[in-house]
């Protein structure tokens, strides 16, 4: 409309007045006229065509006017352009950005306050739970029915009672976790009311007070084990030149079911009922003497915070062993009362050999064993072998050339040992035995009568 106001001369109101009033006029006809004619004219694009459009003669004054117009018209929107309104937007929209980034940063963060104060709260309240379960437990009658109860008394290195350690540990474990569960119930509620510094600072002196305590039984405790203090038995094993040494180890059948049952430290009961430390910290070894008859030393060994301390604890050791005859039956376990509580007590046994004494080891030995294998190896494949003590070494007389991995098998005694059976009778002399003539052959027959000498070889 404005348009064709423009090329008639005609205010563009009029124009579309006359518009209206050919809708009403011709029921419609007019919109259909005007998709038309919206469709078919084209675009006035350049300035001759916006001059046809207003009814103008395309000349250069009017297209030299026109230009001039339309820059004058650019030129006012740029002055006129409020910079300030422009600027306040765009500020606005970044500001708006912002505000949304970091109002989606504060919501993942409340959100990682809430789950962390939950977990703090969780946590705290279940080590609380249990520190109090314990305390309790420690400090009533019924703990001296737990199994259990005898491995803390015989671990109590101290002479306090165990309630008072479990005290000790609720304070000096559970306060630290009673503020963290107070953390966490602030995390969740961040107006909820502070308990108060009274309350702060009292259970604060009671954790240093705690945790100071704690340090001096701790270094008590260890000073428990600073000495080690031994007792030493002798014994003379009387035998006669002849004789084999046989050693072996057992075990009590009321403690274990068989000498490999190894146990280093158990809390139980005797036959008596008395509560006891049972331990199968034994060890033995086999050394050279220059003695005529061989002998055994027997060292008790425990641990105390004083030389006199300890010592009086290595006398407490119960342990026992047998001579009869050319046999050494050594206990495969030690045994002390629960009061002398444990301080890693044990028994070295040390069986002292002169040269040319033969021994026989039975195979419960083995585990026990802690000899040096350069001196004395012992050979687990049997527990049949015989050892003989030489000057430098213990020998094995008739273990097999396989196991010679020390140098201690003695292969010159095995073929010694070979027995020859000799026969003479009517028939004449025959002569029978497994060995070797040069290295080659197998004699398996000699005889000797008045047909002459007969070999067979295998």
């Amino acid at each position: 409309s404005a348009g064709l106001g423009h090329y008639f001369g005609v205010d563009a109101v009029w124009i579309r007045i006359v518009l209206i009033l050919l809708v009403f006029a011709g029921f419609g006809t007019g919109i259909l006229a005007y998709i038309i004619l919206w469709i078919v004219t084209p675009e006035a694009i350049t300035t001759t065509e916006k001059l046809e459009m207003t009814g103008e003669p395309v000349t250069i004054s009017n297209i030299e006017k026109k230009v001039r117009e339309e820059f004058e018209n650019v030129s006012d929107k740029i002055k006129n352009a409020d910079y300030d309104k422009y600027g306040n937007q765009i500020k606005t929209g970044a500001g708006k950005i912002g505000n949304s980034f970091g109002d989606f940063i504060m919501t993942i963060f409340k959100i990682f306050a809430k789950f962390l104060g939950v977990i703090l709260i969780i946590t705290g309240i279940t080590v609380l739970f249990f520190l109090l379960i314990g305390i309790f437990t420690l400090g009533s009658g019924a703990f001296i029915d737990f199994p259990w109860q005898g491995f803390i008394e015989a671990g109590n290195f101290t002479d306090y009672p165990i309630w008072a350690f479990g005290l000790l540990m609720f304070f000096a474990v559970g306060i630290p976790f009673f503020f963290l569960a107070l953390l966490g119930f602030k995390l969740l509620a961040p107006n909820m009311k502070s308990i108060g510094n009274i309350a702060k600072y009292t259970l604060l002196a009671l954790w240093l007070i705690a945790v100071a305590l704690a340090i001096s039984i701790g270094i008590k405790q260890a000073s428990a084990f600073a000495v080690d203090g031994r007792v030493v038995k002798k014994e003379t094993i009387n035998l006669n030149p002849s004789d084999t040494l046989f050693i072996k180890f057992k075990h009590n059948d009321y403690f274990a079911k068989n000498v490999e049952d190894r146990n280093d430290f158990m809390v139980t009961q005797d036959s008596t009922g008395n509560d006891i430390i049972y331990s199968n910290e034994v060890s033995f070894k086999i050394e050279k003497t220059e003695e005529k008859a061989p002998y055994i030393q027997i060292e008790k060994e425990a641990r105390g915070k004083s030389l006199s301390d300890a010592k009086q604890r290595a006398e407490q050791i119960k342990y026992s062993y047998k001579i009869i005859g050319n046999q050494l039956i050594l206990d495969n376990y030690l045994l002390t009362e629960l009061k002398n509580k444990y301080r890693d007590q044990e028994i070295e046994i040390t069986l002292f050999v002169p040269e040319g004494l033969l021994l026989k080891i039975d195979s419960s030995v083995q585990n026990y064993d802690r000899s040096d294998d350069e001196y004395f190896n012992l050979h687990y494949s049997s527990d049949n072998y015989i050892y003989k003590v030489e000057n430098s070494q213990i020998k094995c007389l008739n273990c097999p050339a396989d196991e010679n991995e020390y140098n201690d098998v003695d292969t010159d005694t095995q073929n010694d040992s070979i027995e020859t059976s000799v026969t003479i009778n009517e028939d004449g002399v025959s002569v029978t035995n497994d060995t070797l003539i040069n290295s080659k052959k197998n004699l398996k027959e000699l005889k000797i009568n008045k047909d002459g000498i007969i070999i067979k070889t295998n």
